[in-house]
């Protein structure tokens, strides 16, 4: 029989050790930011050089960890209290598996609605704002505040200086209730009169966060060209945008493959890493999980389903110099007759593929016919996914497949998805219209 002395002793103990928990997660990890004598500037946690091996989204926080992601970036604080399936917080699963958070704020878009001219509008959102970074500034897995997102408005205009105005209060607001994390406001791309601007109007911004894709490496000379001395953090990069590529005569993006979007990745990463510049504290990786932009395959470093992609493989080259130990398999060619071209209705058309896999895994075919999205939004905004047409496509798990053309005019996509069966897996798609 167990002792009334036994078990009071094993509740003190229990209790003894959640209190030690509690007052472990009451103590953030100070983050700073250093400079040398070199001008060098470093991220430095807990006393100790961080650099930034990052990814930004919501994907599997186990498979980041064992890719050798150290960091994860999010737009809004509602991120962090996304739950796993066995209850747990994102940001508590990013600490135990010992990944920091760059902990993003939505600053609101007057795109949206909000008023950077109405005080209601702005004491609202300081308040919300002051509100979230008292909740989670002891969290230890935060390491810097993301105080918004690609919200500026054009240069030279009142509205552009009221946003950065804004942002110099609410990065100061910030900083009294938390002087233990640096502060990062992030802009899309970056030019000599934005850059101004901020240097102007906002000199409490302590890193600038920049979202770039196609010559994304070059940041750090553009930034130093523009007069700008601060650290910066790449904080989104990956393919070239669906902006910056070739389009079909109707005006349709042609999507690079999973192969020819991880080369873009790598260029990108190792270009950044060399930091010749100095102003570098690392980079976060565009987009860990999936989404409906342009297209459903787009920016996704993972597919709906979980299998990561040819850019995985990228990151853990550029950042460890190894492939990992299953890489994802390659589409090397696609043969569509009607690949970039219009055909006629109800026409049969022959799709064939030409794919690799690096480890000779058995590979899993899936093709779909999707209809060309008309639902484009700007600033990353949600976009509705466009209908698909199963019926279209015979022999679908098959490297060659055939495709009877919808009925509908229009514009359309015969997306490929290859899987090894291993956790590997790789895309493309070709734009087509029927007449």
């Amino acid at each position: 029989m167990v002792s009334l002395f036994r078990v009071k002793q094993t509740i003190s103990i229990i209790l003894v050790i959640s209190m030690l928990n509690e007052s472990t997660r009451a103590e953030p990890t100070q983050v700073s930011l250093v400079k040398d004598s070199q001008g060098i500037w470093s991220l430095q946690r807990g006393g100790k050089p961080f650099l930034v091996q990052g990814v930004g989204g919501s994907g599997s926080i186990k498979l980041a960890k064992e890719v050798g992601v150290n960091s994860v970036r999010t737009w809004g604080i509602e991120q962090l209290e996304f739950k796993d399936s066995e209850g747990r917080s994102f940001i508590d699963q990013a600490d135990q598996f010992g990944l920091t958070v760059c902990v993003g704020i939505w600053v609101k878009h007057e795109r949206h609605g909000f008023k950077y001219s109405d005080p209601k509008f702005i004491a609202k959102q300081r308040e919300e704002i002051v509100s979230a970074v008292r909740k989670y500034k002891n969290h230890p897995a935060v390491l810097v505040w993301g105080l918004g997102n690609e919200m500026e408005s054009y240069v030279g205009t009142e509205d552009a200086i009221r946003v950065w105005r804004e942002l110099e209060e609410l990065a100061k607001l910030i900083k009294q209730e938390d002087p233990n994390h640096p502060v990062m406001t992030v802009i899309a791309g970056a030019d000599t009169g934005k850059i101004k601007e901020i240097m102007k109007y906002y000199p409490s911004i302590d890193i600038l966060g920049i979202n770039a894709y196609l010559g994304a490496g070059g940041a750090g000379g553009t930034l130093k060209g523009m007069g700008w001395t601060k650290p910066f953090i790449m904080t989104e990069y990956g393919p070239v945008g669906h902006w910056q590529t070739p389009k079909t005569e109707w005006g349709a993006a042609i999507e690079p493959t999973g192969n020819e979007k991880a080369a873009n990745y790598y260029a990108t990463l190792t270009t950044l890493m060399e930091n010749k510049e100095g102003l570098c504290l690392g980079s976060y990786a565009f987009l860990w999980g999936n989404k409906q932009e342009t297209t459903s395959t787009w920016y996704g470093m993972l597919l709906a389903t979980g299998e990561k992609l040819p850019a995985v493989d990228a990151l853990v080259r550029g950042w460890s110099g190894k492939w990992p130990a299953n890489r994802c398999p390659k589409v090397e060619s696609i043969e569509f007759p009607v690949a970039q071209k219009k055909g006629k209705a109800g026409e049969k058309v022959k799709a064939s593929a030409k794919v690799k896999d690096p480890d000779g895994d058995s590979l899993q075919y899936e093709w779909t016919v999707m209809a060309e999205s008309k639902d484009l939004r700007g600033g990353g905004d949600a976009e509705s996914v466009p209908a698909s047409y199963p019926q279209a496509v015979q022999r679908g798990s098959d490297k060659d497949c055939f495709v009877t053309l919808p009925m509908d005019r229009g514009d359309y996509r015969l997306f490929l998805v290859v899987r090894d069966g291993k956790g590997g897996a790789t895309t493309a798609n070709s734009p087509f219209g029927v007449d």
